[in-house]
């Protein structure tokens, strides 16, 4: 059941600027906050996520955060960017996933992506990519494996694709209790469109059929889980998200179950919930 509270009520979550916010409700242990518009929702989750680094270097030496590389995410990584008193020195990235076997050049390689948007303009201490073109590349799922064991993940950014994939989780290959951290997967048909849908790619032969990626017990290992999902071809995924089972056939449903997990969302994305609805005085 969905129970949708107006945005001025009290909730766990401490967003004094968060004045864009619409409605918020809770579905299961996931927040939603939704937005009126692409730019609030970035800078929304920009704000959230920023005050979450704060707080976490106020107790630790070091943090992680794991970020996805996608058009969505460009609102709130450019918002993320200018966050005030943030000493990304102390902070590790780590990417979600990577293609297979683009050329080291391509402008469509997520490591160019993320170091465009956010690596680039913050220069964070740590960055560990993941390399696509490794000879071997179940060896590189071990190497990556092996620094995720050693570098905890705090805060993960991810969004939900058009088939409702968290990173390149798709239905066909997602595992709630995987027991590989990493993976080698093959795209299905859907995540691969949703890449000329984006205007990634021109064409779907263009797409890679593979990739690596974060499985999805390793995405909800981290602390706090921010997702940001803008637009209306992630409309019918937020549905099935936030209204269906929790199931491997929409991976993003096991959000629900993450005690510290937030998703951001514009009135695009939610142009197929009836929110007014469940909507309780």
């Amino acid at each position: 059941m969905i129970i949708v509270n107006s945005f001025f009520n009290t909730t766990p979550y401490n967003d004094p600027q968060d004045n864009g916010c619409i409605y918020q409700f809770t579905v299961d242990s996931l927040v939603v906050k939704v937005y009126a518009t692409r730019p609030d929702m970035g800078a929304a989750a920009a704000s959230a996520v920023g005050a979450k680094i704060r707080e976490l270097l106020s107790e630790q030496q070091f943090i992680t955060i794991a970020f996805a590389a996608a058009p969505s995410q460009n609102e709130f990584l450019e918002a993320l960017s200018k966050e005030p008193g943030i000493d990304w020195k102390r902070v590790t990235v780590f990417q979600l996933d990577e293609y297979v076997g683009l050329p080291e050049e391509a402008p469509q390689r997520f490591a160019r992506y993320l170091e465009d948007h956010i690596i680039n303009l913050v220069r964070p201490g740590k960055v560990h990519y993941i390399n696509g073109n490794a000879s071997s590349l179940q060896e590189e799922c071990r190497r990556y494996s092996e620094l995720i064991k050693t570098n905890t993940i705090d805060i993960a950014c991810i969004g939900i694709g058009e088939n409702a994939h968290i990173a390149f989780n798709d239905p066909p290959v997602a595992d709630f209790n995987d027991p590989k951290m990493v993976k080698v997967v093959e795209l299905d048909r859907e995540c691969r469109m949703q890449q000329v849908h984006d205007g990634c790619f021109s064409s779907l032969e263009e797409v890679p059929t593979h990739a690596i990626t974060m499985t999805v017990p390793t995405i909800m290992s981290a602390r706090w889980l921010y997702g940001i999902v803008p637009g209306p071809t992630k409309s019918t995924a937020v549905k099935k998200t936030l209204e269906g089972e929790i199931s491997t056939a929409c991976p993003a449903s096991i959000l629900r179950t993450h005690d510290n997990a937030i998703l951001f969302l514009d009135m695009d994305a939610v142009k197929d919930l009836n929110i007014k609805e469940f909507i309780q005085d």
